[in-house]
C-alpha cells in the first residue's frame, strides 16, 4: 500500500484533535495501517495544534519537510506557516475564515492579505481548495463543525485511502447526538471542494 502523509493544522479550540481521532477510527474500520502523532503547542491560549496522519506502513509519525502529501489547515495564516511540509506535489485544503493572534487583535501585528496568502500557498502545491468552512458550518447548525467540514474537502481529492462510508461511521461513534449536523457539514464540505 501507497504511504499517505497528511498535516492537519489549526488553532486550540477548532477540533483538530476530533477530526484526527475521526480519520483514525475510519482507518480502522477498513483495517488500514494508520500512525498519528499530535504536537499541542499553547493550544488552550490560542496557539497552534498540529496532527500528523501517516496511512501505510510506516514506523514513525514523523512527517519531514517536504513530505507531506496533503496539508488541511483550519486557520489560513496556519496553513500558510505549514507549507514547509509540503512540496509542489502537495494537495491543500484552508479554511478561509480567519482567527487572528493575540497581536493582531491588540493592534501589534497585521494579518496577512487573504489573496495574497492564497497566492503564495498556490506556488508551492499542486493544488489549493479554499473557501469559508466557518459559513458552511453555520449552514449545518454546527458552528464547532469546520473540522468535519474540511474533513468533507479533504474526502473529496481522493488522496486517502478511505471510503467516505467508514469516515461518517467514524464521526457518528465519536460524535454522538452532534452527528446529524457534522453528517451534513461533512457532506457542505465535500460538495465545496467540488466548486475548487
Amino acid at each position: 500500500m501507497k504511504t499517505t502523509r497528511l498535516v492537519i493544522v489549526a488553532v486550540g479550540g477548532q477540533g483538530n484533535l476530533l477530526a484526527s481521532r475521526v480519520l483514525g477510527e475510519a482507518a480502522l474500520l477498513a483495517g488500514i495501517p494508520f500512525r498519528m502523532s499530535e504536537i499541542h503547542g499553547m493550544a488552550q491560549r490560542g496557539g497552534v495544534v498540529e496532527s500528523t496522519l501517516i496511512f501505510g506502513e510506516r514506523e514513525s509519525t514523523i512527517i519531514s519537510d517536504g513530505e507531506a502529501d496533503v496539508i488541511v489547515g483550519f486557520e489560513p495564516s496556519e496553513t500558510l506557516r505549514t507549507m514547509n511540509k509540503g512540496n509542489t506535489g502537495t494537495v491543500v485544503i484552508t479554511n478561509l475564515a480567519p482567527l487572528p493572534p493575540f497581536t493582531v487583535a491588540i493592534g501589534r501585528g497585521v494579518y496577512p492579505d487573504l489573496g495574497l496568502l492564497q497566492d503564495l500557498i498556490r506556488a508551492k502545491a499542486k493544488k489549493l481548495i479554499a473557501f469559508d468552512a466557518a459559513a458552511l458550518a453555520k449552514e449545518a447548525n454546527n458552528v464547532l463543525a469546520v473540522n468535519m467540514v474540511l474533513l468533507g474537502a479533504l474526502l473529496h481529492t481522493g488522496v486517502l485511502p478511505l471510503s467516505t462510508e467508514d469516515v461518517k461511521k467514524a464521526m457518528i461513534a465519536r460524535t454522538g447526538k452532534f452527528s446529524a449536523a457534522n453528517i451534513k457539514a461533512f457532506e457542505l464540505g465535500f460538495a465545496a471542494a467540488k466548486l475548487s
